[in-house]
């Protein structure tokens, strides 16, 4: 997408959370399993929509970055929407490997029995 179109989508968001994000929740466009939860600002937004790559911003580190930099693991974006209330994206992907810092899959593969220890 070309840069001034996503400055205008990008525009209309409500970057209302911590550090100016919106909340991004990322699923896997053909099973619809849901990978992770991230953040992004405005930036992280426009660099996803121009270059198809999912970029988040870190707020641990106070930075944009592109998911799969250091693993080779980068999720391209096939598809993006935003909620009813401009504050949310769903992001649909298709991974180029696993999606999780620890090697799985999704970031969602614990249930809640395995907090008890």
């Amino acid at each position: 997408m070309p840069q001034p179109a996503a400055e205008s989508i990008a525009s209309k968001l409500n970057f209302r959370y911590e550090q100016g994000t919106v909340i991004a929740v990322v699923q896997d466009a053909k099973s619809r399993e849901v990978l992770m939860v991230g953040h992004m600002n405005k930036e992280a937004l426009i660099k996803t929509l121009t270059t198809g790559y999912l970029h988040l911003w870190s707020l641990s580190r106070r930075r944009l970055w592109l998911k799969g930099e250091t693993s080779g693991n980068y999720q391209i974006v096939t598809d993006l929407r935003v909620d009813c209330d401009n504050d949310s994206v769903l992001i649909l992907v298709e991974s180029k490997g696993p999606i999780c810092h620890t090697g799985n899959s999704t970031c969602f593969y614990r249930d809640l029995g395995m907090l008890k220890n």
